[in-house]
């Protein structure tokens, strides 16, 4: 972190009261990104070891039944930060990497609430919510970007570690950019004589199977084209110590000084999965099985340096991810033929892009040492209500109109309750969960789930007893018309004017 950036939270930090410093908690959400319900060890897994991630749910609120908004990356952020349902923005899908602010400046967010509480914010690691205007030019400041929704330092990557640009950006600014080596970025178009995995496969060391064929940088074909910025570009294999630094460096830069509020997002274990030297060969599943584990050592770390900072009692530490599990998901690195070993989903149906439950139901870990005991719970919760939640933990009014709903008790492990409705959405297709029940409408396309990439075809409305059929097999709404009614109608209230029903029949009279 630049000592400027340092001398600015320290005099932040210095303008806050000493009363809100000594009763107004510090608050870490740590999210991963594409990890399954079935990698952490402490759903039972026993191929992968995760012990840092287990802690927290072995010293806190360990949630089997958490969601979040999407099935994949873009709505899935977009929900948490807002408290909104991303499926009401038309423009929350997944972004490329030169994408403009998805989120609006003038909106209520998660990091803007803690703010007016009087916290210091940061975003740091996986963004992916666009930032700037129309065309990007890397070369200037990037504005508007995390900032102006309410982040007072980031250091962030654009969009995902496959796409460019493969630089870091912090405050608004590429991150060793060299002046007379500008970056020029384009998603549909090649730059002349700059080397793709087409038109140079020589240079291409993690080879691509589906959609990842452009730019090579570092040996990695990435999606989309980049020319230029050569110092900036970051090394795949040391990201997850870089971006660990930034938050730890960000921790002592506040220290017990104010409230601090920090959004971590890990870039683990998407694609293209490149662990460093000390893990790779941790596991026996190849690189997606090591770059898990480096994960759990991140976060172990950062927890390490909260109790070295004397910072621990007072933190409360989300941990969760983005969206179900992908094998395959554009690069050959045998993630695939590792299924048979070890099951990302833990026996749910679906993964990433799907509407089944693997799509959305995530880890979900809730620890505050002092605070939160043991309870495991398999509740409904969405990571949508942690702001509503935060808001009443740190005394803050939040907008009426939002989605999020107070679930602060339950995400304590005080009083636990269902977090009621809620609408899970993949691919701009929509479905419904209340209680333990998933009502999934039909959808035309064909029906997939080799990989995991299931979109949650179905023929007619289907409705699943999770607790009696967690692998969603058995359709029971023939035996259960009444339930199926019910559900219908709440969920056709709660989408009306954002769902196109794809038969007559699925409207109630």
């Amino acid at each position: 972190m630049k000592k400027s950036n340092i001398a600015a939270l320290a005099a932040l930090a210095a303008t806050v009261p000493t009363l809100a410093q000594q009763t107004k908690p510090n608050v870490v959400v740590i999210i991963a990104d594409d990890l399954g319900w079935g990698d952490v060890s402490a759903y039972g897994n026993t191929t992968i070891q995760t012990p840092h991630i287990d802690r927290l749910a072995r010293e806190g609120v360990c949630l089997t039944d958490g969601h979040a908004t999407s099935s994949t990356s873009t709505p899935s952020r977009y929900g948490l930060i807002t408290g909104l349902y991303p499926w009401k923005n038309k423009d929350a899908k997944i972004l490329p990497g030169d994408a403009p602010l998805l989120v609006s400046p003038q909106q209520f967010t998660m990091p803007r609430m803690f703010q007016q509480a009087g916290y210091v914010t940061a975003a740091i690691g996986k963004w992916h919510l666009g930032m700037g205007v129309g065309k990007i030019d890397w070369n200037q400041h990037i504005a508007p970007g995390a900032r102006e929704i309410g982040f007072d330092y980031s250091c962030i990557i654009a969009a995902t570690v496959d796409r460019v640009p493969t630089v870091y950006i912090e405050n608004g600014d590429v991150v060793g950019l060299d002046p007379q080596d500008p970056i020029y970025v384009d998603y549909d178009h090649p730059f002349p004589g700059e080397p793709t995995a087409l038109t140079n496969p020589e240079l291409v060391k993690v080879q691509w199977s589906h959609g990842h064929q452009n730019t090579v940088v570092n040996g990695i074909p990435r999606i989309g084209y980049m020319k230029g910025g050569e110092r900036a570009r970051w090394k795949d294999d040391t990201m997850a110590q870089y971006l660990l630094d930034r938050a730890c460096h960000f921790i002592d830069s506040v220290g017990s000084s104010q409230p601090f509020f920090l959004y971590y997002g890990l870039h683990e274990p998407h694609v293209p999965r490149t662990p460093d030297t000390r893990f790779a060969g941790a596991t026996t599943l190849g690189p997606r099985g090591d770059v898990i584990v480096e994960a759990d050592w991140c976060v172990g770390q950062l927890m390490q340096k909260l109790e070295d900072a004397g910072l621990l009692d007072n933190t409360l530490v989300v941990f969760s991810s983005d969206n179900g599990p992908v094998l395959d998901d554009g690069y050959v690195d045998g993630s695939r033929g590792t299924r048979s070993q070890h099951d990302p989903n833990g026996s749910l149906r679906g993964g990433k892009y799907s509407l089944f439950d693997a799509g959305t139901r995530v880890p979900f870990f809730v620890y505050w040492k002092g605070h939160t005991r043991h309870v495991e719970s398999s509740v409904l919760v969405s990571q949508q209500d942690l702001l509503a939640s935060f808001g009443r933990l740190i005394h803050q009014k939040v907008p009426d109109g939002l989605d999020s709903r107070n679930m602060l008790s339950t995400f304590l492990g005080r009083r636990m309750k269902n977090r009621g409705g809620m609408v899970v959405e993949a691919s701009g297709r929509l479905a419904y969960r209340w209680k333990h029940y998933a009502l999934i409408p039909p959808y035309e396309g064909p029906k997939t789930n080799a990989t995991g990439n299931e979109l949650g075809v179905v023929d007619d409305w289907a409705l699943y007893d999770l607790r009696a059929d967690l692998t969603q097999h058995t359709d029971i709404s023939a035996k259960k018309p009444l339930l199926l009614r019910r559900l219908k109608r709440a969920f056709l209230k709660q989408v009306k004017g954002y769902y196109e029903p794809h038969h007559a029949q699925e409207t109630l009279k």
